[in-house]
């Protein structure tokens, strides 16, 4: 329970090809993007990527280091369909497990309490059992013998997410509206990296947010990470929206272009790529 701070690359270090990879956060919302980067910047690949897809899975899939993914949607919400994902997509360059949005949850529930599946009435009468045909269903013991989705746990190697602040101990809080599945996905992986916009001591935690606030656990969590700006160009309310412009450009751009550029090398590059850019635009 000591110190669990770690730099972004060294968490990268921790991972391997062929893992399964949780991201959390929601669309185009507190992505662990500077996470995301770093995993970029590595020569990681063939990855089972788990994600309430945004410009995370959109990033990986055009950099070819995708094998499956398993989401509900890939979306960077102003967007409706993440480009980049979309045109992996549609070339076939991995396998594709969409589920419905209460099914995937209940999938991190059940591997968050290390169960093997979780029953769920989403899912039954749509198309959700004809494109996952491995989907089974299970029927209730008791007097209604009501049939159900068995959905599978989405046990994880490993998990990144993103919140507003965290102590160097793993405890993470989100200050935002929504605490987006984060402490699911820290909970269903065998190892769970946290970035965060500041390290602060663990009273700080709770002088001006309460006890609710702290969405992540440090007995789940293996290593902390201060990024400041880490979620960009996602965004991490209420440090800051998401960068509606940026966003537009990534969404329009050729992705060697917008590779070559802006992930070519480290956070600090990256941060000042964004700058320049900002000031051609005005």
């Amino acid at each position: 329970m000591g110190d669990k701070t770690m730099t972004a690359d060294e968490v990268v270090a921790r991972l391997e090809s062929g893992m399964t990879l949780g991201i959390g956060g929601w669309g185009s919302r507190r992505k662990p993007m500077a996470l995301v980067r770093a995993v970029l910047r590595s020569g990681i690949g063939d990855l089972t990527v788990v994600s309430y897809g945004g410009p995370d899975v959109g990033m990986l899939a055009a950099a070819g280091r995708i094998r499956k993914l398993v989401a509900a949607f890939v979306t960077l919400d102003s967007v409706p369909l993440e480009p980049h994902y979309r045109a992996a997509r549609e070339r076939g360059a991995f396998e594709l497990v969409e589920v419905d949005e209460g099914m995937f949850m209940w999938g991190l529930t059940a591997a968050a309490n290390r169960l093997p599946f979780l029953p769920v009435r989403a899912g039954i009468g749509s198309d959700v059992m004809r494109v996952n045909p491995g989907l089974r269903t299970v029927t209730s013991p008791y007097e209604d013998g009501e049939t159900f989705v068995a959905m599978p746990a989405l046990r994880l190697d490993a998990a990144l997410v993103h919140v507003s602040r965290a102590d160097r101990l793993g405890n993470g809080q989100y200050l935002g509206p929504d605490p987006y599945f984060d402490d699911l996905f820290c909970e269903a992986a065998d190892a769970a990296y946290v970035s965060c916009e500041r390290i602060v001591d663990t009273a700080e935690l709770t002088k001006a947010a309460p006890p609710q606030s702290l969405l992540v656990k440090r007995h789940v969590v293996t290593g902390v990470v201060e990024a400041p700006n880490g979620a960009h160009f996602t965004s991490c309310v209420p440090d800051y929206e998401r960068d509606e412009d940026f966003q537009r450009a990534y969404a329009a751009a050729a992705w060697p272009g917008f590779a070559e550029r802006f992930l070519g090398g480290d956070e600090q590059a990256y941060r000042s790529a964004v700058r320049a850019w900002q000031e051609e635009q005005r």
